[in-house]
Order: C-alpha cells, then structure tokens, then sequence
C-alpha cells in the first residue's frame, strides 16, 4: 500500500506543505516565502515572522491540497519540524500538525530540521549508505555520519555563528541586499583573492568557526573606511569565500577517509553555492567518492524534504503525540 506524508515546515520565514509518496515522489507542494518583507530590515524579524505564519498557514493547506487533488483523510501521517529554528514560527506549524492529527486520527511525525535538509537529498533519489552528510545553512554547520536511513552520528559542527549566517553578516558590511549569501557567491566570481583573512578553525577537529573570519572582514572593512580607502567588494567576497569554502572542503575530505565512506552528500540552503559545489565536486571526483546534492529548490527550507523525512522516520516507528512541543534548539539524534 501506498504511504502519503503530508509535511509541514515554518522554522524560519517559509510557510511550507507538500505531500510526498512513499519517501521518493513529490506529489504536490507550496511554499511561501516572506523574504520580501525581511528584506525591509535586512534580515528576519522572528515576531514578523511568526505572525505571517498564522496569516499563511490555512491558506498554504488549502492550495496543497488543491494542488495535490488529494484529502486529509487519504494521508498516511502528518511529518512536521518542531525544532530547531525560530520558537514562534515553530510553534504555527506544531500547533497545525497536532490539530490536523487530532480531527483526523493520523501519526503525528516529530522530524528534526536538519535530518528534513539531509533527506532533501532523497527525493527522486535513493540514498546510499554509509555517507558522510554536510549540513551547511544559516543556523547549522555539521558533519553528519550515517550508517542506515534515519541513523545520525554527530561527528562536528558549528562553535558558533553558522556558515550561512557568517555568509549574510559579512554581506550586510559590504551593503549587500537581504539575503547576503547568493549576492556574494555571484560578486565572488568576479573577483580576486587578494585580502589576507585567517582560515576558519583549521584544526584536527571536525568543528567550524566562522565568528573570527566574520570579525576579521568587519574590522578590515572599518579600517579601510578610517584611512579613506576602497573596498574592493568582489576582491573580499572571494577571499572570504575562499576561505570557508576551503575549510568546509578540507575536513569534509578528512572525515570521508577516516570513516571509510565513499558516499557524501551536501544539504542546506549553503549547498546551493556554487563555489562550494564546485570544491566539493573536484573533491569526490579526485577520492573516487559518490556526491550527491540536492536539486536548488530543495537546498533552502521547504517542507518536501519534511515529508520525505517524515517517510523514514514513519518506517522506523517514530511518532508523537499530542504534548508535542517546539523547540528552539535540538540536537539530531
């Protein structure tokens, strides 16, 4: 029989549904994104956010189910991220979910954000294991091991700001528009390398650091503006590019070799960069490893890669009930 797993996903600025079938086939999906608004102060304003959620949620629902030609009642079980992310925007999509099980008698689905970005990577697309996950997006940076479906070892991450964050504050000094992270992998492209920046955490560990690259930019831009000079913008975006492209490479490629993995993929709204992807690709075709990214419109939140995840954590008995609750900060396990 056929298994249907309606996704919800409103950790940040989307309000998101989709409905998958059996983990592989998008059957329909909505998004709504808010960037529009966010983009008046320069990044999300959660309590915007969160009351755009409750303006969007009902609509969201009546497109997919118009869209996907299907019923509540010919749904499987009902995936949704409670965590982690932003309290208020989390707790729409929770509350969403939980009602909708309620009235309609079906499994209520907890799935992590990060494990919705890994099996992002499943759509249209079977997953092969052991891998080695990189996670990179505005509020994650990890290495993720996996040695079957819905099996996360937490190998290393972020210390402190995340890679997608660094990417948007770095930005916002260079009087980039709102999102920041796509503005400087274009300028990049066109620019040289020529600032000196120190490389992010280049240790023996699998744990990133991005806050000192990010203050490195910041104090190099102030004392350029102090002496009257010119910032060269393409010329910082890539040296800063560079740089973190390079760290995130670099032990992407040690953790493959020392877990005899020869399976990586990329996930989050960062592996859509493609400086990035052209590093990691070089990567895996120089150590013979099999790379898998996902498509670009299931790098940045949506809720198909919930549904998706939702299918696994489904055959693997996950469920919850109804004291469900979201939850800012969580660790994948």
């Amino acid at each position: 029989m056929d298994t249907y797993i309606l996704g919800i996903e409103t950790s940040c600025d989307e309000t998101s549904m989709s409905v998958v079938k059996n983990g592989i086939d998008e059957i329909a999906t909505i998004v709504l994104t808010q960037i529009d608004v966010h983009k008046m102060f320069g990044g999300v304003v959660p309590e915007i956010a969160s009351r755009m959620h409750i303006e969007n949620i009902t609509i969201v629902l009546e497109e997919l189910l118009d869209k996907a030609k299907i019923k509540v009642d010919d749904i499987t079980a009902i995936a949704v991220t409670y965590g982690p992310g932003l309290i208020g925007s989390l707790l729409i999509g929770v509350e969403c979910a939980k009602t909708l099980s309620y009235i309609y008698k079906k499994p209520l689905i907890p799935i992590h954000h990060i494990a919705g970005h890994i099996y992002a990577n499943a759509i249209g697309n079977k997953m092969e294991f052991p891998l080695i996950a990189l996670v990179v997006s505005g509020g994650h940076t990890e290495l993720i091991y996996m040695k079957e479906d819905y099996s996360f070892e937490r190998i290393g991450g972020t210390l402190d700001d995340a890679v997608g964050e660094s990417y948007d504050k770095v930005a916002r000094v260079l009087e980039l528009e709102y999102p920041g992270g796509p503005k400087i992998d274009v300028l990049s492209k066109i620019g040289k390398d020529t600032y000196t920046l120190p490389t992010p955490l280049d240790d023996s560990s699998y744990n990133f650091s991005f806050s000192g690259i990010k203050s490195a930019v910041i104090n190099l831009v102030h004392n350029e503006k102090q002496r009257g000079n010119d910032i060269r913008k393409a010329d910082l975006a890539c040296s800063f590019q560079n740089r973190v492209v390079g760290i995130l490479t670099k032990k992407t490629k040690r953790a493959l070799k020392e877990y005899h993995v020869e399976n990586l993929i990329i996930a989050g709204g960062v592996a859509a960069n493609k400086v990035l992807r052209e590093s990691i690709t070089q990567m895996c075709e120089e150590e013979n490893i099999k790379l898998n990214i996902p498509a670009l419109s299931y790098c940045t939140d949506n809720a198909t890669m919930i549904a998706t995840a939702g299918f696994y954590a489904y055959k693997k008995g996950r469920s919850a009930d109804l004291t469900l609750n979201a939850k800012a900060n969580d660790i994948l396990k």
